[in-house]
């Protein structure tokens, strides 16, 4: 279940995936299979290329992006989410999410 982002927050996330732009998303999320993780950051770009080449830059394997056809994407969490969070100036997301 996700919570804590709007509409426009959304739509603006995909528009800008749809573009070909890295984009993010934080959004509080809760999953059995995850405990401990009460967030989630999507990182997304329509161009897989693109998308493989930021991950690498970050230690992220290309078998770990959810393949959605209109919106691929890498989810994070815990200690990797918050420290590429840093990493990517996104202190916003940060402080919202209280991460």
């Amino acid at each position: 279940m996700a919570f804590g982002i709007d509409r426009n927050e959304l739509k603006k996330w995909k528009k800008d995936v749809s573009s070909g732009e890295i984009a993010f998303l934080t959004h509080y999320w809760m999953d059995e299979r995850f405990p401990g993780c009460y967030s989630v950051t999507k990182v997304g770009c329509i161009d897989i290329e693109k998308l493989i080449k930021w991950g690498v830059t970050h230690n992220l394997q290309p078998q770990w992006i959810h393949r959605d056809p209109n919106y691929p994407h890498f989810d994070l969490f815990g200690d990797r989410q918050k420290r590429i969070l840093i990493d990517e100036g996104m202190w916003h997301q940060i402080e919202k999410f209280n991460l």
